[in-house]
């Protein structure tokens, strides 16, 4: 019999091995779970902290603002009683009291008392009566500002300047203190008074604890030397203490100007601190939440985090949807969070806005146009105080004529929202001040209760629109007197308008001729030469200038030079152009004139050189032949010295007239051609020193001492290098000529400039006459104080000239300080290829 199939059993350590796996999966799973939680909580945590140092920067930002605004109120306030001061003949208290009136500072929390003091310290005048005569230890305050400066001092103990009367503080009994700020100006009668506003800290502090909400929040108003002002919790230092050990001042200042970190503060335990230092003023705001009560609310949700694991081990989807409804929800507080970020900035930029505005005049009336109030602004523009035009119409403070247009400013009938008009007021010192003044009707129950409106000072403008008129009206009268015919027409060319010479030259009255085409009474040609030109100029631009010919209204055709420029348009192309003639008929018969007297002159000079040309050649022939039979007859009678003296004169004469016959021969082959000059490149120090070389034994010979010096780098130029050489060498042995034995002669060869070259030769010879340094380099003439019959022709300055003016350069003499001449040779230092020759005539 087969035996019965057995039933499987189920493998114990298979189903061990699964139940491990699936308590290992739940523990991960659970451990997943856990730490999933923990990481939203830590999340959760540093949401908070971060949320929270977003706002404590916030609250730092405004309420730096804040204070920043208040001490400037003050200082604006100061800075406005100063202005009433300096206008009084002197700084008597019966004259200053009116001024600091309980008015002042009613309604003005943030400040104690306004008080004037004079240089040893009594009180001229207070808004506080019973501190008038009090004598306060001014050394408290240290130095003065500076007239018409301010500075703002430290916390200082005391509620008055009762307190301020001992030349030191008092041992601090109360957390009651004083912030004084100081302003220095000098009255009309040059008298020193310091004006004091005493600020409340309180006032600070209370406004900071209006700002802050969160439990534990604490706000510290500190200058910056870590002396605290105020703060909003008695739990906190003190007014007056250091606070040096705060890592604000410690770590932070003044290295960066506003900050946030998370650490220790002013208060025990952990902190969220933010912290921004004024703009202006020499303090500091800090704000301090305490960590703590931060998280409280984040440790009350821990719990139903927990709760919340417990029921995520069962429903992990609808935790998973929990989560994600939690994110969504902390998405939409930071996008509300970024909304009042937006919003402060909003403000910010409104109240910056306003503070800009002060500068305006801003008043306000009731439906009749009578002011309830106006700014300090009024001060510095009418002539009455402040309270004396509140209550008056508006319209009766403006001149007579612009009466009628302000009082229709304020009708009731009016239903527009904005009105304007410019109206003046007589100014202090009686000439008229321009407004423009805008006003907007304020509604209750559907009528007009009264008016707010603003002038801005437009004097500057309405005198500016004045001034461009007159400058027109004088741009006007000076187009009708000009001398030149001119017009102008636009880009279509029709005339636009021409002045009285115009109509003069053409004939015809400007009332015919505006809006008319320009070539239309014109010959064909020349409106095609017109046109043309106008075309030129209309693409380029610029200035454009050509020579014509214009009929006249005579009939007759006048030589005309025509000069356009474009007129600027007011979208940036131009309007038109602009045209003026000149007749240049009597210049182009001149100008004919003197071409033909040039051609004369210049065939004059050619036959001139030619008639000396021709000469010298034919004196050189008999005197060759006189020096040769003298040298003949010298040579052959030297045993008889009387016939060999007789030879010799004859033979120095005929030198010296072959040396004159040689210059003149010079002289004509300069003036006759430019082509006797042959140029080549070379350095002109090496022409000078072959120069110095050829005159060594004459210099030798009167023991000169030579004083040289010589650029190092090559001066290159383009020249004739024997036509130099020869002018060079005039000049030089000239010097030598009339320098004493054993005086020194000074050589300089420099560039002048890049373009330049210099040689200077200066000797200690007996001078030139200053009437003679031009004359001298004339032909056949010489110094009235060399001629001492040494010989010479007096033509060799004139030849280095003309060879030097030939090369483009100049040489000119004058007298050294210490005695002697002193000759300066300028030559061009040309470019490769210029080869360009000056033609002396």
């Amino acid at each position: 019999m087969p035996r019965a199939a057995r039933t499987p059993r189920p493998n114990a350590s298979v189903l061990g091995r699964a139940g491990l796996l699936a308590r290992v999966l739940a523990g991960l799973l659970a451990l997943a779970v856990l730490l999933g939680l923990a990481g939203i909580a830590e999340y959760e945590r540093r949401e908070a902290l971060e949320h929270a140092q977003d706002r404590a920067e916030l609250l730092a930002r405004t309420l730096e603002d804040h204070v920043t605004r208040t001490v400037d109120s003050a200082a604006l306030i100061l800075k406005a009683l100063g202005e009433g001061i300096a206008r009084q003949a002197n700084a008597e208290p019966d004259r200053l009291q009116p001024l600091l009136g309980q008015s002042l500072v009613a309604n003005l929390p943030f400040l104690r008392s306004v008080a004037v003091l004079d240089e040893h310290g009594r009180v001229l005048a207070s808004s506080i009566a019973a501190e008038q005569g009090l004598r306060l230890a001014v050394a408290r305050f240290g130095a003065w500002p500076r007239d018409g400066q301010e500075r703002l001092l430290a916390w200082m103990p005391g509620r008055g300047l009762a307190d301020l009367t001992a030349a030191e503080a008092p041992p601090r009994a109360t957390d009651v203190g004083m912030v004084p700020l100081l302003r220095a100006l000098r009255t009309a009668n040059g008298q020193r008074v310091l004006l004091v506003a005493l600020i409340n800290p309180g006032a600070l502090a209370n406004f900071s604890q209006g700002a802050l909400s969160e439990p534990g929040s604490v706000a510290l108003l500190a200058g910056l030397d870590g002396t605290l002002v105020a703060a909003n919790d008695q739990s906190t230092p003190a007014p007056g203490a250091r606070l040096n050990t705060h890592p604000v001042f410690a770590e932070w200042l003044p290295a960066r100007e506003h900050g946030a970190y998370r650490g220790t503060g002013a208060q025990a335990g952990p902190q969220v601190v933010a912290f921004r230092a004024s703009r202006t003023r020499p303090l500091v705001m800090l704000v301090e939440l305490d960590e703590k009560v931060l998280l409280q609310s984040w440790s009350d949700r821990l719990v139903w985090l927990a709760g919340l694991g417990g029921l995520a081990l069962m429903l992990i989807a609808g935790g998973l949807g929990v989560l994600l409804r939690e994110m969504r929800a902390r998405e939409q507080a930071r996008t509300a969070l970024d909304s009042a970020h937006e919003e402060v900035a909003l403000r910010e930029r409104e109240m910056a806005v306003l503070l800009k505005s002060v500068q305006e005049l801003i008043f306000r009336t009731d439906a009749a146009g009578v002011i309830t109030f106006i700014n300090a602004r009024w001060a510095a523009v009418g002539s009455e105080s402040r309270a004396q035009v509140v209550g008056r119409r508006l319209a009766d403070l403006v001149v007579a004529d612009d009466r009628v247009r302000t009082a229709a400013l304020f009708r009731l009938d009016d239903r527009a929202g904005a009105r304007q008009a410019q109206v003046s007021i007589t100014a202090p010192d009686g000439r008229p001040w321009h407004f423009l003044v805008a006003v907007v009707p304020l509604h209750s129950d559907g009528r007009i209760v009264g008016f707010a409106g603003s002038a801005v000072d437009v004097s500057e403008r309405v005198a500016s629109d004045a001034q461009l008129q007159r400058q027109l009206d004088f741009t006007g009268l000076l187009l009708e007197l000009s001398p030149l015919p001119v017009s102008m027409f636009d880009t279509a060319g029709r005339y636009v308008l021409v002045n009285q010479a115009w109509e003069e030259l053409v004939g015809q009255p400007r009332e015919m001729v505006i809006g008319t085409s320009v070539g239309a009474s014109l010959a064909q040609v020349d409106a095609q030469l017109h046109a043309e030109q106008d075309a030129l100029l209309l693409a380029e631009g610029g200035r454009l200038s050509y020579a014509t010919q214009v009929q006249h209204r005579d009939g007759t055709r006048r030589d005309m030079v025509i000069t356009k420029v474009l007129v600027p348009g007011g979208q940036g192309g131009p309007e038109g152009i602009l045209c003026t003639l000149m007749d240049v008929s009597e210049f182009r018969t001149a100008e004919r004139a003197t071409l033909e007297a040039r051609d004369a002159a210049e065939e004059a000079s050619r036959a001139k050189s030619e008639f000396i040309a021709n000469i010298s050649h034919e004196l050189r022939t008999p005197l060759q032949a006189i020096l040769g039979f003298s040298e003949l007859g010298y040579t052959r009678g030297r045993e008889s010295p009387k016939l060999a003296a007789m030879f010799t004169d004859i033979h120095q004469s005929g030198q010296r007239m072959l040396a004159l016959v040689n210059d003149l021969l010079d002289v004509a082959k300069i003036e006759s051609s430019v082509g006797t000059f042959e140029l080549e490149r070379c350095d002109l120090r090496n022409l000078v020193q072959a120069v110095l070389r050829e005159l060594d034994p004459l210099m030798a010979k009167k023991r000169l001492r030579l004083v040289l010096r010589v650029a190092d780098e090559p001066l290159s130029a383009k020249v004739d290098p024997g036509r130099i050489q020869q002018a060079i060498r005039n000049v030089m042995a000239n010097a030598i000529k009339f320098s004493p034995e054993g005086a020194p002669l000074e050589v300089r060869a420099v560039a002048a400039t890049p373009e330049e070259f210099l040689l200077t030769v200066e000797d200690r010879g007996p001078g030139i006459p200053p009437e003679e340094l031009e004359s001298i380099f004339e032909a056949f003439v010489q110094s009235s104080k060399t001629k001492d019959g040494s010989g010479g022709t007096g033509l060799g300055l004139a030849i280095s000239r003309k060879i030097v003016e030939v090369h483009g350069g100049s040489i000119k003499a004058a007298n050294r300080p210490d005695g002697g001449a002193m000759f300066s040779l300028r030559l061009p230092l040309r470019a490769p290829g210029d080869s360009q020759l000056h033609t002396t005539y």
